[in-house]
């Protein structure tokens, strides 16, 4: 039978098939559909699903899991693998038992990241392998056989799916569904699970025992062939092969085309003979060139003339598609091409841009509001998250935006340094993240700081998840709130709660939480308005007065909600009601109470 699957979604049906147990993950795009297609089947398969509180958390408990001899799958976003590198380069040494899959998913062009890290340098570091699907049938496919490998050789497998493999669809044709490994069953060896000095020196030569069984494992593997002949070549990995076909499609050009969908260890005989009779191969890879690097080693190595091209004519920024590796490909192999059209619009056609913006109603748009009026001068760090869009004017509200928790580290070094009174604004499934390590920092060293938690209610910026303070789990189990304010409390933060809604109150409590001396903490609690229904946004109706309202643009310039406009024939404001929530913010920063409730 086959389904229309996103990739993300065949990655998940791959851990089902393969009999997993337990996946967990802490949620970043574009990797947030994995854990969410699983969660919604968990049940008719008897899977555990879990939404951590970071993604060090995640893997650990998959740890745990394979420790137990079942199969685990662990799925993030590359930056995620930052955090959970820690426990990463260590379990390299110990193993696995079960099997566990680890899916980094790489975001080049940095639709919704702060960087675009390419994760096979973990895979290379940690020294574990890693593979790279190109459609989502392979994805499904090359998980069931990443927790095969990984049972096989003892070692965590790293998949390495990109942002369009990710979010793509296609017809996916489903398999049967193995059997559970038996278990639980931990077995005690601390000589595999002490990671003392004395284990990790002689865990280390098994590791490299590992990785050579894992790299003849790949010299046959299933997913790399070749196809085509000729002089000219073309190496492609991943979601680039799909580019690869259809850019030599459309130069109508002879070329032989190798597939790589094992990275590390790459397959050294299947490269070799694949250069052996070729004048110029192309090596074709979204992000660094790490395929390139290797391919012209063991030409050097092997004596081989040939010509290798890669990064000269291959982007190394940014997301990879069919004409960019067209073009790469004629100025490597010298082939014309005509433009095309497609839907009849010239190749070359710019579309109007669509920045991003916080969404009409947003809560925390009147935060920001709230902070420019009470104190818009000062230092204003953020964090990861829909809220990190109080960057975009009018708001102009966050000066500095790093990494997940990094509002209230950075801002305690910005109050070390001498600068005055600092405000760092965090969301709340982040500040369950890593943000609580620099709340207590705060208080434990006295620094002199303003957090402002943006309670949501929800993990808004990769789809609504719910995390520790929603009183839901990933399976939709009903749980014990954890409370953001409690926390404060308890390790000592002067600590308020507001709504922002109410912009009075929010600005007064502000100010109060801005003069106390020390670490103080402003909790925002009003929910996403993505989570309310039809009934309550329209509890009231505003519009403006017409004939009040004297065309000032305060409401927009300050606030700058995407259902305010201004006509400029009457030049006066107006609400576009199909985008309106009613939240009647604007009502409150109107100087000439010119927007009323209908």
């Amino acid at each position: 039978m086959k389904l229309l699957m996103m990739g993300n979604e065949a990655i998940g049906r791959g851990a089902i098939e393969a009999g997993a147990s337990v996946v967990c993950a802490y949620p970043g795009t574009p990797s947030s559909e994995i854990p969410a297609y699983v969660a919604h089947h968990a049940h008719n398969h008897g899977m555990y699903v879990e939404y951590s509180t970071n993604e060090k958390v995640a893997l650990e408990v998959a740890i745990g899991t394979s420790w137990s001899g079942l199969r685990a799958m662990v799925t993030m976003k590359h930056v995620g693998v930052n955090v959970a590198s820690d426990a990463l380069l260590s379990l390299t040494y110990t193993g696995v038992e079960g099997g566990l899959v680890l899916v980094s998913a790489d975001d080049p062009t940095c639709h919704s990241s702060q960087n675009e890290q390419d994760s096979r340098y973990y895979a290379l570091l940690a020294n574990i392998p890693a593979m790279e699907p190109s459609s989502p049938q392979e994805a499904l496919e090359m998980t069931k056989v990443a927790f095969d490998i990984s049972e096989d050789i003892g070692l965590p497998i790293m998949m390495r799916p990109t942002t369009r493999l990710c979010h793509c669809r296609a017809d996916v044709a489903i398999g049967v569904i193995r059997e559970k490994n038996d278990g639980p069953d931990f077995k005690r060896d601390i000589s595999h699970k002490v990671t003392i000095p004395s284990h990790a020196r002689l865990l280390h030569p098994e590791l490299l025992e590992k990785i050579e069984k894992t790299r003849e494992l790949f010299e046959n593997s299933q997913f790399n062939w070749i196809e085509g002949k000729g002089k000219l070549g073309v190496i492609g990995s991943g979601i680039a092969y799909t580019y690869v076909v259809e850019a030599a499609a459309l130069l109508k050009a002879e070329v032989s085309i190798l597939k790589l969908g094992t990275l590390h260890p790459l397959p050294k005989g299947v490269l070799l003979d694949f250069l052996r009779d070729k004048d110029i191969v192309v090596v074709v890879e979204e992000m660094e060139p790490i395929v390139e690097q290797y391919v012209k080693e063991i030409a050097y190595d092997n004596g081989l003339t040939l010509k290798i091209r890669g990064k000269d004519v291959i982007p190394k920024v940014g997301e990879l598609n069919t004409k960019i590796v067209r073009n790469g490909l004629s100025e490597a192999f010298s082939y014309a091409y005509e433009e095309t059209m497609a839907c009849g619009v010239p190749e070359n056609t710019l579309l109007p841009p669509r920045p991003p913006t916080l969404c009409p109603g947003c809560p925390h748009r009147a935060t920001f509001y709230c902070i420019n009026k009470m104190a818009k001068k000062s230092i204003k760090t953020s964090d990861i998250g829909c809220y990190t869009l109080g960057v975009v004017p009018p708001l102009s509200a966050v000066d500095t935006t790093l990494c997940m928790g990094a509002s209230i580290g950075i801002a305690c070094g910005l109050s070390a340094a001498g600068n005055e009174k600092i405000i760092a604004t965090i969301g709340d499934s982040t500040f369950f993240h890593t943000g609580m390590p620099g709340l207590v920092n705060a208080v434990y060293n006295n620094h002199n700081i303003l957090m402002v938690i943006l309670d949501n209610r929800t993990t808004a910026m990769t789809g609504h998840q719910p995390h520790p303070g929603t009183g839901k789990t990933a399976m939709g189990e009903r749980v014990p709130i954890i409370d953001i304010r409690k926390i404060c409390e308890a390790v000592g933060a002067y600590t308020q709660e507001v709504d922002p809604f109410d912009l009075k109150d929010t600005i007064e409590c502000m100010k109060r939480a801005f003069e106390h001396e020390g670490a103080s903490v402003i909790i925002s609690k009003r929910p996403c308005t993505l989570l309310l229904g039809p009934i309550e946004r329209e509890a009231e109706n505003f519009e403006v007065d017409k004939d009040t309202c004297n065309g000032c643009k305060l409401c927009i310039k300050q606030l700058g909600c995407p259902a305010l406009l201004f006509e400029e024939e009457s030049k006066k404001a107006e609400i576009d009601n199909l985008l309106c929530t009613n939240c009647g913010v604007c009502a409150q920063v109107c100087p000439f109470d010119a927007i009323r409730s209908k």
